[in-house]
């Protein structure tokens, strides 16, 4: 097992090691700037410039901090801080998905933020998020974006079919098979990620656990009805049979764009793309609800997302350093910066300007963020979805029952979180 390392822990040792830990593998010289590094987990194309250019006016406005920028991919990047937190050489700064924050604090891999500049604007920030970043009671990280997953879709094709935005997953099979039968196209294409079945999960007031009674849920009748009714959505009139490719995403995303299916259930990562394509060249056909709601009345969404945390391990002086990068990078300045460069969400409502909301994107997803859902704090909660992605795909093509599928889905799960119970 990887040693963590406790946010009280700045030891003489770490100390005197400095240049093992975080940004000082950069060599601070003696009375000379800090030098703090940053692992940016953004996309290096889309996103990643904007990051840059805010970390050059940081230093311009801090001479005595230096931020040594990296670019980690996403998908690499948990598993990277783990390791290197774990023994030594991890960032001072991390951008941390929400669902890793609870789970490096749990191992004593972020420090506390409560009281410190990075989080001094705290009460600016949405309530939801600030609870997705806590663990037992600390805060461990400082929003930075947040997204959910909306219904979007292409609003000629709607109006063009006489339907509008569907309000329950009845609605939209009924709108679906309108939208063929008016413009010869597929009214809507589902995912088989377990991601974005998770609406399905909510509509019908339940979860894949229930953390608070410490319960495996994902096979409860409740969630049998809800994967149902995903499953049904990949066949009928208007519907696109469930792709279970490795292309899968791209091929919903570039079907979505390019006008041939009419809806989709995606998130706000995916704002600039919509925007190249063929179908909405003019933004203002992007249509954005709420995903649809299930029978119990209830809609909503996973909150996703990511914070700014701060590494435990670094010294004092690199801590302090982090704080004050932390706090401009989330500001309101930088958020909107951020916001009309990249067009993802800003976590602070002070950073919803005029300019910002002239985005139709950005103003859509800001209309169904009420809806979304705050993870539970739970360390292992993320990793659920993956016993649900290797057998979700299994039952959307045909390979495998709705029942033996959860059944394996749950027997998985609880060896993630082996004091739940079933």
């Amino acid at each position: 097992m990887r040693r963590g390392i406790a946010a009280t822990a700045l030891v003489a040792s770490l100390a005197l090691a400095a240049t093992a830990c975080g940004g000082s593998d950069s060599g601070d010289e003696a009375d000379g700037p800090v030098t703090i590094t940053w692992w940016d987990t953004s996309n290096a194309t889309n996103e990643a410039p904007a990051y840059q250019a805010l970390v050059k006016q940081f230093e311009a406005a801090n001479k005595d901090i230096k931020v040594k920028y990296v670019n980690v991919p996403f998908d690499q990047a948990q598993n990277k801080f783990d390791t290197a937190a774990g023994s030594k050489g991890a960032p001072d700064v991390l951008r941390s998905e929400v669902g890793w924050t609870p789970a490096f604090a749990k191992k004593g891999f972020f420090a506390p933020l409560d009281g410190t500049e990075a989080l001094k604007d705290q009460d600016k920030f949405q309530p939801s998020l600030i609870e997705q970043a806590t663990y037992e009671g600390k805060t461990y990280g400082v929003p930075f974006t947040t997204d959910t997953l909306a219904l979007v879709y292409n609003k000629a094709l709607f109006e063009k079919a006489g339907v509008e935005a569907p309000k329950t997953w009845d609605d939209l099979k009924k709108a679906a098979a309108t939208i063929k039968g008016k413009t010869g196209v597929d009214g809507y294409w589902g995912s088989t990620q377990a991601y974005y079945a998770q609406s399905f999960l909510y509509g019908e007031g339940t979860d894949t656990v229930d953390a608070d009674a410490k319960k495996i849920t994902v096979a409860s009748p409740e969630a049998k009805k809800a994967y149902g009714t995903w499953q049904g959505l990949f066949s009928g009139k208007g519907l696109h049979k469930a792709d279970t490719t490795a292309d899968a995403y791209a091929h919903i995303q570039e079907a979505f764009v390019s006008g041939k299916v009419a809806s989709i259930v995606q998130g706000p990562w995916e704002i600039t793309n919509f925007y190249k394509g063929s179908a909405f060249k003019d933004k203002n056909n992007l249509g954005i609800a709420t995903v649809p709601a299930g029978s119990s009345g209830k809609a909503g969404a996973p909150t996703g997302g990511h914070n700014l945390s701060v590494y435990a391990g670094s010294d004092e002086a690199h801590q302090k350093a982090s704080m004050k990068f932390v706090n401009f990078m989330t500001s309101a300045k930088a958020q909107e910066t951020i916001a009309l460069k990249n067009s993802t969400l800003p976590t602070r409502d002070d950073a919803y300007t005029d300019k910002v909301k002239a985005d139709p994107g950005i103003a859509g997803y800001q209309g169904v963020l009420s809806s979304a859902q705050p993870r539970p704090a739970l360390p292992e909660y993320s990793s659920l979805w993956g016993p649900l992605d290797d057998e979700l795909i299994k039952i959307a093509g045909g390979k495998e029952s709705l029942d033996k599928g959860l059944g394996n889905a749950e027997t998985a799960i609880a060896k993630l979180v082996p004091d739940f119970s079933k």
